[in-house]
């Protein structure tokens, strides 16, 4: 220990680690309401701009449940819910047509893990079924089962249609109870996102259940 303190780079480290420490723990944080106003005077282009960000960065792994927080967070239900559901698909739809175009065999090598193995197993065995029970459960990371489905033989619009119906529940969800966080969410608004939670379990306990009467074999990625 006296050895690693008489490096000078180290306790320059620790000290710089101390007063950020510091200066989170004492200066005061905005709560949930003041950011959701900050975010109303911000402008009309500011949720245009975080919509943009959302469909972007989430084309890459980037996981998307912080931007969904956020939406609820910075926008409220209403406007929360279409920024969020419609980044989402555009990033969905972006991520699609880039692996597609982009080729097959290039993008294969990258993605030989465990989990990409069971999301292709269900493509496989399911098609759009399958996608929508793995929007629904959320299983597997956002960006992982865009990538897979677009190595897989599912078609463009099934592909779709399946994500936006499998997104909504967890998304409304989520961006009601961020909302929630600002004291002015409706009770209403509390129990239709309980409902989405709960149409959430429900369909993991039906995917987890339903089993095919004849399981095709396993195509590999590679």
């Amino acid at each position: 220990m006296p050895r690693m303190l008489r490096d000078r780079r180290l306790v320059l480290l620790l000290c710089g680690a101390a007063l950020v420490c510091a200066a989170a723990l004492l200066t005061p944080l905005p709560s949930p309401a003041q950011i959701q106003q900050w975010a109303g005077e911000a402008g009309p282009y500011f949720p245009l701009l975080f919509f943009l960000a959302h469909t972007v960065l989430t084309v890459a792994p980037v996981p998307r449940t912080v931007f969904t927080v956020a939406s609820g967070l910075l926008f409220g239900p209403a406007v929360g819910l279409t920024v969020a559901v419609g980044a989402s698909v555009l990033s969905a739809a972006t991520a699609f047509l880039l692996v597609r175009a982009y080729g097959r065999d290039r993008v294969s090598i990258y993605l030989d893990h465990p989990t990409v193995r069971l999301v292709d197993e269900r493509l496989h065995r399911r098609g759009w079924l399958a996608v929508g029970a793995l929007r629904l459960i959320a299983f597997a990371p956002f960006s992982v089962v865009n990538y897979c489905c677009a190595l897989s033989s599912i078609r463009f619009w099934p592909y779709l249609g399946a994500t936006v119906i499998g997104i909504l529940p967890g998304t409304a969800a989520t961006v009601i109870l961020a909302d929630a966080l600002t004291g002015g969410t409706h009770p209403v608004m509390v129990a239709v996102s309980i409902g989405c939670i709960a149409a959430g379990l429900l369909g993991l306990a039906v995917d987890q259940r339903w089993k095919p009467a004849v399981e095709a074999p396993v195509a590999a990625l590679d």
